[in-house]
């Protein structure tokens, strides 16, 4: 996993794992983080292996992501207009047991995601602001519009 990343407005912080015998406790988020911008919901999205879930990005909604279960091959593509990472391109894995962060995703920026190994990922999404579908857009992954090709090898 790439500890940190190189655009604009995305913030990477390793998650607090506290390991016991008969489970793990697992951190996300604490209202006092410098990473907390408020509170509108919390969903999960169920990812399974080899499975592509992009393209997407948010008008308004910051999203900040944990993978408590499974692993996810997370992709950004920077197209904002005057955005000083513009055209920027990013592959995180996120993750249990080895990758195990939080990553704020800001507003405007693509973003997609794929299961990775042989089990479901479980991907936990803090968000901002309330779901609004007229909020949100998309794009097909064969779209042409990103310059990412997803891998299908898992």
């Amino acid at each position: 996993m790439q500890a940190r990343s190189e655009i604009s407005g995305v913030l990477i912080q390793p998650l607090k794992q506290i390991v016991d015998p008969r489970g793990a406790v697992l951190h996300m988020l604490r209202c006092d983080s410098p990473l907390f911008q408020g509170f509108g919901e919390i969903y999960f999205s169920l990812v399974l292996p080899g499975v592509v879930k992009a393209w997407k990005r948010h008008r308004v909604m910051t999203q900040h992501f944990a993978v408590p279960v499974g692993q996810i091959r997370l992709v950004f593509y920077d197209a904002r207009e005057g955005s000083p990472s513009r055209g920027r391109l990013e592959e995180h894995v996120l993750g249990r047991p080895d990758h195990y962060c939080l990553v704020r995703i800001p507003p405007l920026l693509w973003y997609g995601f794929q299961g990775l190994g042989t089990a479901p990922a479980l991907v936990a999404n803090l968000t901002d602001y309330v779901h609004d579908p007229h909020e949100s857009e998309g794009l097909p992954l064969d779209s042409g519009a990103i310059p990412y090709g997803w891998k299908v090898d898992g």
